[in-house]
């Protein structure tokens, strides 16, 4: 079968996200043919380029999200009102109050109307049905506006679109915190909107692009999921999204109390809400990572019937040496691996070691890991400081282990030359993190057969199930204990570390994953088939075409039946061309190589 697979700020580009777990799916599942949609988010990741792609990847397509240049486009008097209808009512329904819908609230305002989100943190309400019809609905109607006349980028720009923003905010029920919005917050949210619905003015969507899919697997919510909406409601395709991050909760830690202003951010969190919940009503299956993504699903309205938990794959050979080896860890020794900064919370950690030096003295820590930007790098700073203040006695040679216990390194140093050899060093492997999506360290610490202690944040006590210690974040008292214990009883650490691997391996492999996405799509494709007779260009049918999981019988597959006649895809065997790779920018494609 074809898949569209759909991405944003990640694969095929060198750098960004998820681009390793899509490229191990594209190559681990080579039956299928993929064509690439790529959303960009920076001028410097296009710089970069790509990763080396396999032969089964027929077409890549890009578009930036970083610009958009003005597309020429000149809208005559009808459709000026088609556009100020369709966005009128898309930003009525953002600002809408809990009036508008009975005693639901909107979906996202940031705690002023919404509620508490799993837990613990601001999370959305279910989107009502009437907003929901009336939200899908304007952007189907600025879809099919973009299709006709060329585009959205001026209109989306102008100032009706800022007038009609300004009315939904000033109109009789709105939120309250929408009622308080001025020019320049109107302004913020305008470009904010822009931006994120440039997928509606791209050439995506016709027979030579993902009309021509079988599937859409959209690898992010949010832009990359509303391309393959779009898809869906040209041309029938249906959806796949997965989400390691919940999109939704990534905008509302990015969007603190210090990033904007409170009307910005009520404003910003309807739209997010509102076309999370509209990705989950239209998606065939929702694969998220993790409990705690589902949750986060569940709440924003998704259908528990049609989402199945994936986990992340990791490459499980690379920890073979150091999981199956005789146990080679110093055995005083605790060590934390990650990416330094704030969230991982490594201040917690200094502390709770200085209560763990008080019961054990020969007990060392060390952190290994680079800085994350400017502000990882500000933090690293400061935990050296720290380390150096609360061992005062010990702080020449802070940088080496046998100096003082506690040591900064990275991987790829005398130290530590593996990630592997980073886990192997430590009797226990610790995570002090307050904000956690999936918890890929504690993952690779459990390949290597290490015991482990982490705070209960994310995905972390169901990546660890019951071969860890788990304790609450923020708690150095308690983290300590924890660390005590296990430096304390070998047997046990050793006991645990063993499980840890065996869950691991069952459950957390590139293999494992690759497999259930394999079961997916063919689940998919039997369920909600694209049914179009394929012509050559004499206008015969091609043989094989159409997968053969299409053709199960069952009454699931009337309503969404289609036919279209189109030309050579792409995909036929024999006489199919594959095309060339192209990148795309809203109604327009340039020539690119491959």
């Amino acid at each position: 079968m074809r898949i569209g697979l759909l991405t944003e700020g990640g694969y095929p580009y060198v750098s960004g996200d998820a681009r390793l777990w899509c490229d191990r799916l594209v190559r681990g599942l080579g039956q299928h043919e993929f064509d690439l949609y790529a959303l960009s988010r920076t001028r410097h990741q296009e710089d970069e380029g790509w990763l080396p792609l396999p032969p089964h990847v027929s077409r890549v397509r890009t578009a930036p999200l970083w610009t958009a240049d003005e597309d020429g486009v000149t809208y005559g008097r009808r459709a000026r009102r088609r556009f100020a209808e369709s966005y009128g009512e898309f930003v009525g329904v953002l600002c809408a109050g809990p009036a508008a819908d009975g005693a639901n609230g909107p979906v996202g305002t940031d705690g002023a109307d919404g509620a508490a989100g799993p837990g613990g943190e601001i999370g959305p309400r279910a989107v009502p049905g009437s907003l929901a019809d009336r939200f899908g609905n304007a952007l189907r109607g600025l879809a099919e506006l973009a299709r006709d006349e060329g585009g959205l980028a001026g209109a989306l720009r102008s100032d009706t679109a800022l007038r009609a923003l300004e009315r939904a905010c000033r109109a009789p029920g709105a939120l309250g915190t929408a009622r308080e919005a001025r020019v320049p917050d109107l302004l913020a949210v305008a470009a904010h909107l822009e931006r994120a619905l440039r997928p509606l003015s791209l050439d995506w969507y016709g027979d030579d692009g993902l009309g021509a899919a079988d599937l859409c697997h959209a690898t992010s919510g949010g832009p990359a999921a509303l391309a393959g909406l779009l898809a869906g409601h040209f041309s029938g395709v249906p959806l796949l999204v997965t989400e390691y991050g919940v999109q939704l909760r990534s905008h509302y830690l990015a969007t603190g109390p210090g990033a904007a202003t409170p009307a910005v951010r009520a404003l910003l969190a309807a739209f997010h809400g509102r076309l999370a919940a509209e990705v989950y009503r239209r998606a065939a299956i929702i694969t998220p990572g993790n409990a705690h993504a589902r949750r986060w699903q569940e709440r924003c309205g998704a259908d528990r019937a049609r989402i199945r938990t994936v986990h992340p794959g990791m490459e499980a050979a690379r920890f073979t040496e150091v999981g199956e080896a005789p146990d080679r860890a110093e055995p005083d020794t605790l060590v934390w691996v990650g990416r330094i900064e704030p969230a991982k919370d490594l201040v917690s950690l200094l502390h709770a070691f200085a209560e763990v030096r008080k019961e054990e003295p020969k007990a060392r820590l060390r952190v290994v890991g680079a800085a994350a930007g400017p502000e990882g790098e500000a933090y690293l700073g400061h935990c050296r400081a720290l380390a150096a203040q609360l061992f005062p006695d010990e702080a020449e040679g802070v940088h080496a282990v046998g100096d003082n216990p506690v040591a900064f390194e990275e991987v790829g140093g005398p130290a530590a030359p593996t990630l592997a050899d980073a886990y192997a060093s430590g009797a226990v492997v610790v995570l002090s993190s307050v904000v956690e999506g999936f918890p890929v360290g504690l993952v690779e610490a459990m390949l290597c057969g290490r015991a482990t202690v982490s705070t209960d944040v994310g995905a972390a006590v169901e990546a660890i199930g019951g071969t860890g210690l788990v304790v609450p974040p923020r708690n150095p008292r308690a983290l300590a204990e924890a660390c005590v214990a296990l430096l304390r009883d070998p047997e046990r650490r050793e006991r645990l570390g063993a499980a840890a691997r065996a869950r691991a391996l069952e459950l957390f492999t590139v293999e494992q994953n690759i497999a259930a996405f394999r079961s997916i799509y063919l689940e998919i494709v039997s369920h909600c088939p694209v049914r179009r007779v394929v012509v050559d260009q004499a206008g015969e049918p091609l043989p094989f075409a159409v997968p053969a999981e299409a053709h199960v019988p069952g009454r699931w597959t009337g309503p969404t039946a289609r036919v279209a006649h189109r030309g050579l895809p792409g995909r036929a065997l024999g006489a199919a061309v594959r095309p060339a790779p192209v990148r795309a920018t809203p109604r327009t494609a340039t020539e690119g190589a491959l």
